[in-house]
């Protein structure tokens, strides 16, 4: 059971944002914070999301960028400034944890 989910998991088609942080299935789970789980799993209130799901007509910041969690937290020029440098240096830990787990 667990050799063909791996297989369906490597194969698939959705979820490669995840399957890149988490090649591996488990029967263990991986204690994410919420924050965690909407971040890299790109679902929230971000334009991009709810445009995928027609609950919004655009999928752009107003910035002009597309609007995902990676661009708000990285790229964004309302969200990045010298004072989200410290919350950006953490982010960029707990990504680089989260690829080793």
């Amino acid at each position: 059971m667990l050799e063909e989910w791996q297989t369906s998991w490597k194969n698939g088609d959705t979820g490669r944002k995840i399957y890149n942080i988490l090649p591996s299935v488990s029967l263990r789970p991986t204690n994410w914070i919420r924050e965690d789980v909407i971040f890299f799993s790109q679902h929230g209130p971000f334009p991009a999301y709810l445009k995928r799901f027609h609950l919004s007509d655009s999928d752009y910041c107003s910035c002009g960028g597309i609007g995902t969690a990676l661009h708000y937290a990285t790229k964004c020029i309302y969200t990045v400034s010298k004072a989200h440098e410290e919350a950006r240096a953490k982010l960029r830990t707990r990504m680089a944890e989260k690829g080793r787990q």
